[in-house]
């Protein structure tokens, strides 16, 4: 099973808010801390707002911050909101069309695992993902940007 960019981008985004949860941190200081593209975490942020998990503030000061306690995130709901499908092969799919499935075992396989999968990150929230806080705050410190 591998996690799009996209989920992958918006873990990293809640855990960076969840070091400083008071803290307005901008997409810029984010990207920063992450040696990643603005412009990626910039549709990641929105979608974020969008669906309550963060509250953004206009302005010169402005900035995002967590809407939620860390602990009221569950990585297992973020990650099923994040990625667009969890069809690991095409017969997961409704139109399916393979030749084997009235006999296949394969397909029931691969969805337990799916779903193990999910049932193991659902075990987690945020807070548990940002447990060795200090340790993190100082690996996410903003990078200075080159002139």
């Amino acid at each position: 099973m591998r996690l799009t960019t996209y989920t992958d981008y918006t873990l990293r985004v809640l855990i960076r808010l969840a070091v400083r949860p008071r803290d307005l941190t901008t997409i810029a200081e984010i990207a920063g801390s992450y040696g990643i593209s603005e412009n990626h975490l910039t549709k990641v942020v929105h979608r974020l707002g969008l669906a309550g998990y963060i509250e953004t503030v206009r302005g010169r000061n402005g900035g995002i911050r967590l809407l939620k306690k860390p602990r009221e995130i569950n990585v297992g709901e973020i990650v099923r909101r994040a990625e667009p499908d969890f069809d690991l092969v095409p017969c997961f799919a409704e139109s399916s069309a393979c030749a084997i499935e009235p006999a296949c075992v394969l397909k029931d396989a691969l969805a337990e695992a799916r779903d193990a999968f999910l049932a193991a990150l659902e075990r987690y929230t945020l807070a548990d993902l940002v447990a060795p806080q200090r340790k993190l705050a100082t690996l996410l410190k903003p990078q200075p940007r080159p002139l």
